[in-house]
């Protein structure tokens, strides 16, 4: 680093938001970026540690994080922008929505507050859009050999974006009507506007991808077809197969997906018509709302019923509180399993941890309450275990209850059981060097890891693209 003494001689300073009366009243990113001058000495905090674990350990596509914190403090914008992009597709992405296991590894973070790295990819990031430094990057020549991709969320994009600069002639095939997946149905716009998906797909057609969406294969488009038309296919749909919850009355409605939830927010903030959702339309407008998950998806249902006008918001965890600060159980550079509060939790909603929902009871066949009670956790030989606490039931107002528990495994129906995929233990795809049990079917993300975070996503769209070309090479 120019600066070896900056972790010294400055402090982290964190981003700032729009204040919480403004932003729950529209729909737009909270973050208020910062200043050009703070953000070179929050780069000079890079400390030129011997091994950068935030690079080693931490990031999964491999950042070359040292390094573009070091063009930064030098004010070679140009050249930090084309480092970034050289391991991630996507950094604008990453720079708003990754929780960033990067910070988490940093060497500074031992005994101090980690490097700012997160709001510094994301600067990075938008000052190549703004000086139109992002440009297509199109293959010296063709292969003539043609590859479907199937799911546009980050893995499918990231894979598709890699093979099309490779020379392959892409397809990506998206069931719902715009491409993004995750990225756009799955995440709110107060975190991430469209937009910013929008100007990136230029981008990719710009370098020959070509996208199909609104086309569910399996069954607009059989498995056989694209044996038939394709050298090779590339499976990216994501973990879409929510964890259900087995409670009496978990049929009445009210009783929602979180993912039925936040897709059809996302759709009013694009300008689809309200009457387009019918008798099936979700909204939390003066409705006591709870949502049953302490993650991330939990936390987007907290902020986006807030902003729909919800009487109030709670949310429920079945997991014991965190420690605040710091947890000897997952020491440096592991990600830390401590207190955390979202943007959207800090807008007013009430958090209870280590409750378990029994059932809900209702009145002409909608929810209007919750029945549930406390557990305590304790570790056996056969790992944690979990037992009601007696005298602890309660009783919650609930109009509109919200599902968040997670995702456990792609959804078989449909093109996973027509191609004869082999599932692991969890229902996960199985591959070997990204290739499933039939030959030229690929698999990554979600579909492969289960639900998992986008950086991951990302990486292993890209690992996944190369182990496809090189299979189309050999052939």
């Amino acid at each position: 680093m120019g600066n070896p003494t900056g972790f010294l001689e400055f402090s982290r300073v964190e981003i700032g938001h729009r204040s919480v009366e403004e932003r729950i009243k529209d729909w737009h990113e909270i973050d208020r970026p910062l200043a050009n001058r703070v953000l070179t000495e929050q780069a000079s905090r890079c400390m030129d540690c011997g091994i950068p674990f935030c690079h080693a350990a931490g990031c999964p596509v491999k950042n070359r994080i040292p390094e573009f914190n070091d063009l930064v403090y030098r004010g070679r914008w140009r050249e930090a922008a084309d480092n970034l992009h050289s391991t991630n597709n996507f950094p604008e992405i990453t720079g708003r929505v990754c929780p960033a296991p990067c910070e988490a590894a940093c060497t500074l973070a031992i005994n101090d507050k980690a490097v700012n790295i997160k709001h510094i990819e994301y600067q990075i990031a938008e000052r190549a859009f703004a000086e139109d430094w992002v440009e297509p990057i199109r293959p010296k020549f063709r292969t003539g050999k043609k590859v479907a991709v199937v799911g546009s969320g980050p893995a499918g994009l990231a894979a598709a974006q890699q093979l099309a600069r490779t020379g392959h002639n892409v397809v990506v095939f998206e069931k719902d009507d715009r491409i993004g997946g995750l990225l756009r149905y799955g995440i709110p716009d107060f975190k991430l506007e469209k937009q910013i998906i929008d100007r990136r797909l230029e981008q990719m057609v710009s370098e020959g991808v070509r996208f199909e969406p609104g086309v569910d294969v399996g069954q607009d488009v059989s498995a056989s077809f694209l044996r038939r038309t394709f050298d090779a296919i590339l499976l990216a749909m994501g973990a879409g197969q929510p964890r259900e919850l087995k409670a009496d009355g978990a049929d009445l409605g009210g009783v929602q997906f979180a993912m039925d939830f936040l897709p059809q927010q996302n759709r009013r903030v694009a300008g689809d018509p309200i009457a387009s959702f019918g008798d099936k339309a979700i909204y939390a407008r003066d409705k006591h709302v709870v949502v049953i998950g302490g993650g991330d998806t939990g936390s987007d249902c907290v902020g986006t019923s807030i902003r729909q006008g919800a009487r109030s918001v709670t949310q429920l965890e079945i997991l014991p509180r965190p420690p605040e600060g710091s947890n000897p159980t997952t020491p440096w550079p592991n990600w830390p399993v401590i207190m955390r509060t979202s943007s959207s939790q800090q807008e007013g909603c009430q958090r209870r941890w280590s409750v378990l929902t029994n059932g809900f009871s209702g009145v002409g066949g909608h929810v209007s309450e919750l029945h549930g009670c406390e557990v305590d956790w304790s570790q056996c030989p056969k790992g944690w275990e979990m037992q009601q606490r007696p005298g602890t039931d309660f009783t919650l107002k609930a109009d509109l209850v919200l599902l968040a528990m997670g995702f456990v495994h792609v959804t078989h129906d449909g093109l996973i059981h027509d191609l004869g995929l082999k599932l692991d233990g969890r229902g996960n795809v199985v591959v070997d060097q990204w290739m499933s049990n039939q030959p030229g079917v690929f698999a990554a993300g979600d579909t492969v890891r289960g639900a998992s975070l986008v950086v991951h996503a990302i990486n292993h769209g890209r690992q996944a693209a190369k182990a496809v070309d090189q299979w189309l090479k050999s052939r």
